[in-house]
């Protein structure tokens, strides 16, 4: 799925740059352009070049940080998403105006801390044990650090005569499932060999749970000035 998923566009890329110069953009028109963009990724800024009416380069960096609370398994987490997702991509225009079809991939770490202090009595690989057994679970979700993404989308900051653009993108970020960690601490069993193998279990249910995200959406809106 990645191979296909970045040699889609990447493939095209020889006959498009050496397109005719009667299809290249008029000469007073900016080649390159900055902007900012808000979306499932986070916010961010990024940098396009247009090499022509039909392709543009696109560099970008996201951030999201988020605390919320999540359940997993049955037990209540404090969640600290830290997505840090630069990206590279190609945006090719076959019909030489805004819409355009996607590829590139996110790069960079990104991850979700997990963090429970039970105050009741929580069932770990199917036994049930009080908040002093346990004591403080803390957890780690990693995706993968290279994904590839496809998309569609429209821009319009290289076809306009103004030098404000608009662009809208939707599309998905392909990946291997997300690996997950799971710690005890604090707790009276915190440290007995029979209380980390039921953990390794709940750490497996927890796996589960995120190997149906392997497949990401993305939406993004963002505004664009060209020079």
């Amino acid at each position: 799925m990645k191979a296909l998923a970045l040699s889609a566009a990447f493939a095209a890329l020889p006959a498009v740059l050496v397109a005719p110069d009667a299809f290249a953009q008029d000469s007073d028109r900016g080649r390159f352009a900055v902007g900012a963009q808000v979306g499932t990724p986070g916010v961010g800024v990024q940098v396009q070049y247009s090499v022509n009416d039909y392709i543009v380069l696109r560099g970008g960096y996201d951030l999201l940080r988020w605390e919320t609370d999540d359940t997993y398994d049955g037990i209540e987490y404090e969640a600290d998403i830290d997505f840090q997702s630069p990206g590279a991509f190609v945006d090719l225009h076959p019909f030489r105006n805004g819409f355009f079809v996607s590829a590139g991939a996110y790069l960079g770490d990104r991850g979700v801390d997990l963090k429970s202090d039970p105050d009741e009595d929580v069932e770990i690989g199917g036994f049930t044990f009080t908040p002093e057994q346990v004591g403080t679970l803390t957890g780690r979700i990693d995706l993968e650090s290279t994904a590839p993404f496809l998309g569609l989308g429209f821009d319009n900051s290289f076809t306009r005569d103004g030098r404000l653009g608009f662009r809208v993108l939707a599309g998905a970020v392909f990946g291997d499932a997300p690996q997950v960690n799971l710690e005890a601490s604090g707790g009276t069993l915190s440290n007995q060999p029979l209380f980390q193998t039921l953990l390794a279990q709940e750490e497996q249910e927890i796996q589960d749970e995120a190997d149906d995200y392997e497949i990401l959406p993305v939406v993004q809106i963002g505004l664009n000035y060209r020079f």
